[in-house]
C-alpha cells in the first residue's frame, strides 16, 4: 500500500487543477471557434508560434484552405486570425506543458524512492493516456478540416471526457498519497454505491453536454425554460430515422436529453448529500457532501443561464467548470468512503 508522500500529492493535485485550467480554455478555444485556425499537427514545432509577418502570412494561407475560412470567414482580416490563432496555439502549448509537469516530477519522485511498486503501473498509465489525448485532439481537429467546417460531435465528446478520465486519475492518485482517511467515515460505507452512481450520472450527463455543444444545440429553444417550445419537450424530436439516433445526432433531442441528464444527476447529487449528512459524517465528508448540494444547485442553474443567454461565453465556460468542479468533489468523496465496515487502517487516528 502506498505510504503518504506529501510531496506526491501536491503535484498530482496540481497536475488535476491544469487539467481544469486546460479544459477551460479549451471551452474558450470552442466557443470562440478558434479550433479549426491550425491546420497542421506539429508536435513538436508547433510550439512556437509565428514569429513575424512572413510566418503569420503563411499559416493565414493554410487557413484559407480549410473549410472554415470558405464556408464562414471568407474575407477575414489577419488580425482577426491571429485572435482565433492564439487561442489554439495557446491551447495546444499548455497541453504540451502539462506533459513536462507531469512527466519529469514523475522521474524525479520515481528515482528517489517516493513512488511504490504498486502506484508505478497506473502513473505510467495516466502518461499514455496524455499521449492518447493529444492524438485524439488531432483527430477530432481532422474531422473538421475535410468537408465541413465543424469537428464531430463525437470526437468532440471523446476528447473531453478522455480529459475528465485524466483530471479522475490524478486526483485519484493525489488522493492515495495524500492524507488519511478521518476517523467515523465508515458511516458512510452504505453509500458508496449511491455515490458510484452519481459519477456515472455525472459522466453521462457531460458526454451529452459535449454533443450539445459539438451540434450548436444550445442555440436552440434558448428563450425559455423549461418548455421547449410549447411543450416540454422539442417537436421535431423523432425527426430522424432510425427513432434512437435522434438522441445522438438530432441537435434538438440532444439538448431535450441534456437537461433530463442533469435534472437526474442534480437530484441523485442531492439525494447522496441529504442520505449523507443524516448519517452525520466526520468534518471533511461533511464539507465535501454540503460542497455538492449547492454544486448541484449552481450547475442547474448555470445550465440555464447558458439557454437564456444564448450561450453567453463566460457562463458557458462556467458551466463546463462547475461540472469538472463537482466530478472533483465526487472523486474526493469517494475516497474518503471506506470500501467496507470494520477498522480502517488508513482512518487518522
Amino acid at each position: 500500500m502506498q505510504k503518504q508522500e506529501p510531496a506526491v500529492a501536491r503535484w498530482l493535485f496540481f497536475c488535476a487543477a491544469f487539467v481544469f485550467f486546460i479544459a477551460v480554455v479549451g471551452a474558450i478555444t470552442r466557443l470562440t471557434e478558434s479550433g479549426l485556425s491550425i491546420v497542421q499537427w506539429q508536435p513538436v514545432m508547433g510550439a512556437i508560434p509565428p514569429l513575424n509577418r512572413a510566418d503569420w502570412m503563411h499559416e493565414f494561407t493554410l487557413y484559407k484552405t480549410s473549410p472554415q475560412y470558405k464556408d464562414i470567414n471568407q474575407g477575414m482580416s489577419l488580425g482577426a486570425f491571429k485572435h482565433i490563432f492564439f487561442w489554439e496555439w495557446f491551447h495546444r502549448l499548455i497541453d504540451r506543458l502539462l506533459g513536462l509537469i507531469y512527466a519529469i516530477p514523475l522521474i524525479w519522485f520515481w528515482r528517489r524512492g517516493k513512488i511504490s511498486q504498486d502506484m508505478k503501473k497506473p502513473l505510467l498509465g495516466i502518461l499514455v493516456l496524455g499521449g492518447l489525448q493529444g492524438l485524439l485532439g488531432w483527430y477530432m481537429v481532422k474531422s473538421g478540416l475535410v468537408h465541413r467546417p465543424a469537428v464531430s460531435h463525437y470526437r468532440l465528446a471523446a476528447h473531453f471526457m478522455l480529459a475528465i478520465l485524466i483530471y479522475c486519475c490524478f486526483i485519484r492518485a493525489g488522493c492515495l498519497f495524500g492524507a488519511a482517511r478521518e476517523a467515523g467515515s465508515e458511516k458512510l460505507v452504505r453509500l458508496r454505491n449511491l455515490a458510484r452512481l452519481a459519477v456515472g450520472a455525472v459522466a453521462v450527463t457531460m458526454t451529452w453536454g459535449a454533443f450539445t455543444a459539438g451540434l450548436r444545440a444550445g442555440l436552440l429553444y434558448d428563450d425559455s425554460f423549461p418548455y421547449m417550445g410549447e411543450h416540454l419537450w422539442p417537436g421535431e424530436m423523432f425527426f430522424r430515422t432510425p427513432w434512437w439516433i435522434n438522441f445522438f445526432d438530432n441537435p434538438a433531442a440532444v439538448q431535450f436529453t441534456h437537461r433530463v441528464l442533469a435534472v437526474t444527476t442534480a437530484s441523485i447529487l442531492l439525494l447522496l448529500a441529504v442520505k449523507g449528512r443524516a448519517l452525520l459524517p466526520p468534518p471533511r465528508l461533511k464539507r465535501l457532501l454540503t460542497g455538492l448540494a449547492l454544486m448541484a444547485f449552481v450547475q442547474v442553474g448555470l445550465g440555464v443561464s447558458v439557454l437564456l443567454t444564448h450561450v453567453n461565453i463566460i457562463v458557458a465556460v462556467s458551466h463546463q467548470a462547475g461540472a469538472m468542479t463537482i466530478m472533483a468533489l465526487l472523486m474526493l468523496l469517494l475516497h474518503n468512503i471506506p470500501r467496507e465496515k470494520g477498522p480502517d487502517t488508513h482512518a487518522s487516528s
